[in-house]
């Protein structure tokens, strides 16, 4: 008997690893989250969470820093990426591995490295180790803002630039209601990229700051004290306001390219 292959079935390998590594420790997460000592359901350890001047403050303090770090980010990768999509693909894609290149390096070194250099400005420039966190964690995450924004700029429809110049429209209001648009799905997926990495990568600033007051910081001490519910708590919590970040972004990006796209196809349907 012959066996048939479906193509379908290349998913199971993805299946079973979905189910693994992400389903089941999500599981677990949930149940200590919402367990008590004894294993009874309970809201306490929420409850307790945003009782506590420590954790509130730590939250804030980690929305700050990544806050900073997400902006400027977005502000320096954007005309980069924009840049290096201006460049053709070859040419780009090649610029663009420059970027990419110290990722390859250890991430370790590379922050070792950078405080070393930072720690010489100061010798004429008086930093705040606030601002040497906000220069280490903006050069770790940079390429994980160009990367989104240069795939996104590069698949851009020309025609839509074309018929918008073709209607009289001038360069920086073709940038702001044609292209910034239309790139919104490679700035909503940059900052997801960016955002709650920076928000838990407690390793810089217990390097550059000599702190830890993040709350990356804050899963790990509790996990490694076996307090597997406030770590779990903490852990929900960040999921839970990626995945409000999340939404809200793909809402904003759904309303922008249909407010601003879809009039410019329909006046280039009129002059057609």
């Amino acid at each position: 008997m012959k066996y048939t292959f479906h193509r379908k079935q290349l998913a199971i390998p993805y299946a079973i690893f979905l189910i693994l590594f992400v389903i089941l420790p999500l599981l677990v997460i949930i149940f200590y989250a919402f367990t008590n000592d004894n294993g009874q359901v309970s809201f306490h350890n929420f409850i307790a969470f945003f009782q506590s001047g420590k954790t509130v403050g730590t939250l804030l303090y980690s929305i700050v820093i990544a806050v900073l770090t997400t902006l400027i980010c977005l502000l320096i990768a954007y005309p980069t990426a924009f840049l290096l999509a201006k460049t053709g693909m070859r040419s780009g894609s090649a610029l663009l591995l420059l970027f990419v290149l110290p990722m390859w390096i250890n991430f370790t070194l590379r922050i070792t490295a950078l405080k070393e250099i930072l720690t010489l400005i100061e010798g004429n420039l008086a930093l705040h180790p606030f601002a040497n966190t906000i220069i280490c964690m903006v050069y770790d995450f940079l390429p994980f803002m160009i990367m989104p924004l240069y795939n996104t700029l590069t698949k851009l429809d020309d025609s839509y630039i074309e018929a918008a110049q073709d209607l009289g429209a001038k360069k920086s209001l073709v940038f702001w209601r044609v292209i910034l648009p239309l790139s919104v799905p490679g700035i909503v997926s940059g900052v997801t990229m960016v955002f709650l990495p920076s928000m838990t990568n407690y390793v810089v600033l217990d390097m550059v700051y000599n702190s830890t007051y993040i709350m990356g910081s804050l899963i790990g001490s509790y996990f490694s004290a076996y307090d597997w519910h406030n770590g779990s708590v903490i852990s929900i919590i960040l999921l839970l306001i990626i995945c409000v970040i999340t939404f809200i972004s793909n809402r904003y990006a759904e309303g922008e390219e249909d407010s601003h796209v879809n009039p410019l196809k329909k006046a280039e349907a009129r002059k057609g």
